[in-house]
């Protein structure tokens, strides 16, 4: 099966971009790497009346370092993300994320912006985005706004942008001092979407407590899923009985499908074996930088 025919646009100006969306409303697609959106067009799950080419807009493949945030712009590709030493620097969940994501060949082709706005509820990029607290920015002919990725992703596939916007940016808060980031998840084979993704965030003591904790599950449920424990959740150290326990409790809270991969209760034992891991691996890191 092929698509069904469409208007092609590929605009040299986000001016231009933003005009067509303002004209097409909700029966245009943005195409950017189009790793998702081409299959979609070819099984006729979407036959939009307009398809719009972004690749023309340069301007929207930057990456900028401010002090407490790094900004990525929507067509910055995935397999650029992954060498970037200022990636690699100042976001640290991003960069071990990125190489679940796909494979060689698609993460050549496909955009962080793209894998956001898209907001399948088993993608890493987004997971990512939403437990480090970052933001979408978001344009169209009537302004710009910036949305909390925990308000962004809405359901499966559903988000917060409206149907005249484009996504134009990412904006991810910079690494802090004592703090240590993991990412893990399970899949059927490398590069398939996770049946479970867990991402953790655990800002530790000077003497090694941990202070802060944060775990961010993927591929559960409908959308990112972030359980917290704020304000010293374990003032003693960090045992394996400890760990265990925080991992499982955080897997407990957390809303779980069931589908033709995985049940809801298999999904939730498996969330809590890689939240175990992950909280392990996240609280040693501050410690072997100290």
């Amino acid at each position: 099966m092929k698509a069904a025919p469409f208007d092609y646009l590929r605009p040299d100006m986000l001016d231009e971009t933003l005009a067509a969306l303002a004209q097409y409303g909700a029966d245009a697609r943005i195409i950017a790497g189009g790793q998702s959106l081409g299959a979609m067009l070819n099984m006729r799950i979407l036959s939009p009346k307009a398809l719009i080419d972004i690749n023309g807009l340069d301007d929207l493949a930057h990456v900028s370092v401010a002090s407490d945030m790094i900004a990525t712009g929507a067509m910055v590709r995935q397999s650029d993300a992954m060498v970037d030493r200022r990636i690699r620097d100042h976001v640290p969940l991003l960069a071990r994320a990125l190489p679940y994501v796909g494979h060689y060949q698609t993460r050549n082709r496909g955009t962080l912006g793209g894998s956001v706005a898209h907001a399948d509820p088993s993608a890493e990029i987004p997971l990512a985005l939403a437990i480090l607290g970052g933001e979408v920015e978001l344009r169209s002919r009537r302004g710009r706004r910036r949305v909390k990725a925990v308000d962004f992703f809405q359901s499966a596939l559903v988000t917060a942008r409206e149907p005249d916007e484009l996504l134009t940016a990412l904006y991810w808060p910079a690494r802090k001092p004592r703090h240590g980031y993991a990412f893990t998840e399970f899949a059927l084979r490398h590069g398939d979407y996770a049946i479970v993704a867990v991402a953790c965030v655990a800002e530790m003591t000077a003497d090694g407590a941990l202070s802060v904790l944060r775990f961010g599950f993927g591929g559960c449920g409908e959308r990112p899923q972030i359980v917290a424990r704020e304000g010293a959740p374990g003032s003693e150290h960090l045992d394996d009985e400890t760990i265990s326990a925080m991992a499982r409790s955080a897997a407990a809270e957390i809303e779980c499908r069931t589908d033709l991969m995985a049940s809801a209760d298999y999904r939730r034992q498996l969330a809590g074996v890689l939240a175990e891991s992950a909280l392990a691996a996240a609280a040693a890191e501050p410690v072997a930088h100290a």
